[in-house]
């Protein structure tokens, strides 16, 4: 049984038109994508959902990476690790609680396996761990460009000082990318 050319002849056009809108639109898309993930995780930040802030950074960091995606992400651990201390000091452990079950819960299959943890231990935990990642993330991005990241840093120091109580729930100003 032959195939009728004309069929053939339409079904490759259409392949061919296809493939060139996914084509074009994947590299529109990359600078959109990744100007999209930083605002994501700024708003994730502001409404204090760390997991999902931490994932666009990490992505944006995956797919361009540069000094500034590496501070980014360095900056969401010291981000996590001040809410975190903020939380401790006012004695508020019911949200070092719900913080480990932001941090951990991965879908509905932790609805009936929650992961169980007591707030002070799921503290040390993450500190411990974020403070790891982020003196890593860090020098990544130092042997980048030291003289972005100390300019970088001067803009989170000053942006640290701006808002004691609240830092941790955004990014500086000056970080519109």
């Amino acid at each position: 049984m032959a195939i009728p050319r004309n069929l053939l002849t339409i079904a490759a056009l259409f392949c061919m038109m296809w493939l060139v809108a996914n084509w074009s639109s994947g590299t529109v898309e990359a600078g959109e994508h990744s100007r999209d993930r930083l605002h994501r995780a700024k708003v994730f930040l502001a409404a204090g959902d760390y997991r999902h802030a931490l994932e666009a950074c990490l992505q944006e960091l995956a797919d361009s990476p540069s000094v500034e995606s590496y501070v980014y992400v360095t900056y969401m651990y010291h981000a996590i690790d001040g809410y975190i201390d903020h939380l401790a000091n006012t004695d508020r452990w019911v949200g070092i609680e719900q913080l480990y079950v932001n941090l951990t819960f991965q879908g509905p299959q932790d609805l009936v396996d929650p992961p169980e943890v007591l707030a002070r231990i799921a503290k040390e935990i993450i500190q411990g761990s974020v403070r790891r990642q982020s003196d890593v993330t860090a020098a990544m991005a130092a042997r980048l460009d030291e003289a972005t990241v100390a300019k970088l840093w001067k803009q989170q120091k000053a942006w640290r000082a701006e808002k004691p109580d609240r830092w941790w729930a955004g990014v500086p100003p000056e970080w519109n990318w």
